[in-house]
């Protein structure tokens, strides 16, 4: 840091006209920083709003790989998808997650089809969206989410994703070791080029609310997820969960949620120096609809100002509802 001085000093100098501003803005945002996560239902020409997240829906396959179409000509470069599994198809153990032919399989190739190599395809790897107890892995009698039972799980259901055609396996569990697991398990089945990002320091978060109502698990969780997702309190805890997944074999971590973390990625960025990437989760999409709702601020600006704190931050790329708003605030 240089000692400066006023008059020589003027910082405000390089304020003063639009042209200046944007030679000198240190963060670039573009729409290839932005992951589209968007949530899969049953039946053909389905659309059903999600009442918690204004704005967002779930759509029957058709529609996701039209939502994938509309990815591409925006230049988001990666969907991610999500499945809201009926009722019906839910179980203790989550079965519905290995069968070849489930909603989130479905979409892959749906999206595949549509879309080809232009856009990468995301899958979420974990139990919730398959339990009909809402935990993201198997359970004891006592209600605890047992690990190793539920990595064995996770494995396959990886495995199944992969075979489908899924780019990016993101698994968002935290079960211990489930990162070496599955990449042990993707290497020995001919899938080298399957990139994990794991959801590395995913925290107990109350801003998941809507998320959950989105992939029909809110109204069945039993108890919370503190005995795996992370206290919010722990910030060196979270290096040590990062440290262990890239060793593993993790391409890429992810922090969840993220505006309330950004320390978090700043430090994950200034200690390993991989690729980072925040999931501005439903909670806060959520926030920033009621605030521009209740007239606080304009929605373009509150979102554009928080993805750049994401990119500040240090964050290679962003999950985020707002991706197609985004993108064309971006694009012009």
């Amino acid at each position: 840091m240089t000692n400066a001085s006023y008059p020589a000093t003027r910082l405000r100098r390089t304020r003063a006209h639009g042209w200046s501003r944007a030679m000198h803005r240190e963060t670039v945002l573009t729409p290839a920083d932005l992951i589209w996560p968007l949530f899969v239902t049953s039946g053909s020409g389905v659309e059903e709003p999600v009442a918690s997240l204004p704005g967002v829906s779930r759509w029957s396959v058709d529609g996701i790989a039209s939502r994938a179409k509309e990815a591409v000509e925006l230049g988001i470069p990666c969907v991610a998808l999500f499945p809201n599994t009926p009722a019906d198809k839910r179980s203790d153990k989550g079965d519905e997650a290995l069968n070849p032919d489930n909603l989130m399989c479905q979409a892959i190739k749906a999206v595949r089809d549509a879309c080809g190599n232009d856009v990468g395809i995301l899958t979420d790897v974990a139990l919730d969206p398959y339990t009909s107890h809402g935990q993201d892995g198997l359970i004891d009698d006592d209600g605890y989410v047992l690990n190793d039972d539920t990595v064995a799980v996770l494995v396959d259901q990886a495995l199944n994703q992969a075979q489908a055609g899924a780019d990016i396996i993101a698994p968002s569990d935290m079960m211990d070791g489930r990162v070496k697991s599955i990449r042990m398990a993707l290497e020995m089945n001919d899938f080298p080029n399957a990139q994990i990002m794991a959801y590395a320091a995913k925290y107990a978060s109350a801003f998941y609310g809507p998320f959950r109502d989105a992939v029909g698990s809110g109204g069945l969780l039993k108890g919370d997820k503190k005995s795996y997702q992370m206290d919010p309190a722990n910030g060196d805890e979270a290096l040590r969960e990062i440290a262990l997944d890239i060793a593993e074999g993790a391409d890429s971590v992810m922090v969840k949620p993220g505006l309330a973390y950004l320390d978090v990625i700043w430090r994950a960025k200034e200690a390993f120096g991989v690729p980072v990437f925040a999931y501005q989760v439903s909670g806060e999409y959520a926030l920033i609809e009621a605030g521009a709702a209740a007239g606080v601020a304009d929605r373009e600006a509150l979102l554009m100002e928080k993805l750049v704190a994401f990119k500040r931050a240090g964050c290679s790329g962003v999950l985020t509802y707002h991706a197609p708003l985004a993108a064309r605030v971006l694009n012009g």
